[in-house]
């Protein structure tokens, strides 16, 4: 089987945009990535299309990389469209990859446009976020969580003292369920909320640095402390916010890589995909420790040869039990593991240094393909400000979506620097 390289990578600055389409989006980022690539439409042999929200917004639920990529001229090839919550558009790339491996194309393209913000109809946005897990298990477990709330809160006034578990304001619900194993990590291992606000704290920093993020600005620790609670532990500044956005990359096999001369190509080492699991006893699946055991091994690398990384951070917590899953850093070790500055740009392994989710934003369909530019960008010494001296061997974790209180579906890719 042949080796599978990406030629090209393209990325629309995530945010808010209510001016475009997805077929406007889809053209600007296509333009970015073919490009970037060196490359030309009609070299496209195939192409997965990543979107998860087109149909509650507008109503256009199926057919939707058809849509989208027959205005562009890129038509009459294999179009798989892919829905999978948050890890849609590595799941994309992970097709593009299997196609090429199986000899199937020499060329494809994996992209992921998503569209979330739409103030003049909140309940789409709120249905958005509850189609991403077993509806009935997630209203229960909410339900649980704002009694327990309640319940904290009461407790607190009787004793005259400040609830310190509430929230406010808006919020994903995920968010409540972020918060719930973050406190259990914090009663389980002593992990502490200023930890968690280091790590949200190197995010803002990193992000400061990436043109590409949504958020820009850094912030300090205490800043980040001191924001509107969310769903204690986590502040606003420790989650993702809502935005817009779109990502795409060009594969190809290393028998085509003489056609792109102009490209500078990064290797896929290893491009693994799985679901996850309801284990019995109320544990959670550990869908990282097993996936990235996976991925290592057929990379033929381990986490100490990881130079730079990407992870799902939704929330603060999230990058924090993923350094963990991933072997990073020892099972109850990740609060300790970001304290020490590991994680940080200059560090022993820079994590998210494209801002991660909290900061570069997280447009559902298309934040997997985001991850993937940040790190061709670092292997290729592209990165400017925030580049990892050194960067060779890279690794992406992308989660999706909650299955019990963990993830649904999850995709890593580990890349080398060709």
């Amino acid at each position: 089987m042949d080796d599978v390289y990406i030629i090209g990578v393209g990325m629309l600055r995530f945010g808010k945009y209510p001016e475009k389409s997805i077929k406007q989006m889809t053209q600007e980022v296509v333009d970015l990535v073919l490009k970037d690539a060196g490359a030309d439409k009609r070299d496209i042999e195939a192409a997965w299309f990543s979107n998860s929200f087109w149909g509650i917004i507008t109503g256009q639920h199926s057919i939707r990389g058809q849509v989208a990529l027959t205005p562009l001229g890129i038509q009459g090839i294999p179009v798989m469209n892919v829905e999978n919550a948050c890890a849609g558009a590595t799941s994309a790339v992970n097709g593009a990859y299997l196609g090429i491996k199986a000899g199937q194309y020499d060329v494809a393209l994996a992209l992921g446009v998503e569209k979330m913000y739409d103030p003049e109809n909140k309940q789409a946005m709120f249905e958005m976020f509850m189609s991403n897990a077993d509806v009935e298990f997630i209203r229960a477990i909410i339900q649980a969580f704002q009694e327990d709330e309640r319940r904290k809160a009461k407790e607190a006034a009787e004793k005259g003292e400040a609830a310190a578990e509430g929230g406010g304001g808006a919020r994903s619900p995920f968010m409540d369920i972020y918060a719930m194993a973050a406190r259990m990590h914090m009663e389980r291992y002593g992990t502490t909320q200023r930890q968690l606000a280091i790590i949200a704290s190197k995010n803002h920093f990193h992000a400061s640095l990436n043109p590409l993020a949504q958020y820009q600005k850094n912030m300090s620790v205490e800043e980040v402390l001191a924001d509107r609670l969310v769903a204690y532990p986590l502040t606003r500044s420790m989650c993702a916010p809502m935005g817009d956005g779109a990502s795409a990359t060009i594969l190809c096999s290393k028998k085509a890589l003489s056609r792109f001369p102009d490209s500078r190509p990064v290797k896929i080492l290893a491009s693994v995909l799985t679901s996850g699991t309801l284990p019995e006893g109320g544990e959670m699946d550990l869908i990282g420790k097993r996936l990235s055991a996976k991925a290592y091994e057929i990379a033929g690398v381990g986490p100490d040869n990881i130079d730079v990384a990407e992870v799902h951070d939704a929330t603060a917590f999230g990058e924090l039990l993923q350094t963990e899953e991933l072997g990073f850093c020892a099972e109850g070790e990740g609060g300790p593991f970001a304290e020490s500055g590991a994680t940080k740009l200059g560090g022993k392994l820079p994590i998210n240094t494209s801002g991660g989710l909290e900061c570069r934003g997280h447009p559902i369909g298309a934040s997997g393909i985001a991850q993937l530019v940040e790190l061709v960008t670092q292997l290729r010494g592209e990165a400017g400000q925030r580049q990892v001296e050194g960067a060779r061997i890279a690794m992406a974790e992308n989660g999706g979506g909650f299955i019990g209180a963990g993830e649904a579906a999850m995709c890593i890719h580990i890349l080398e620097r060709a």
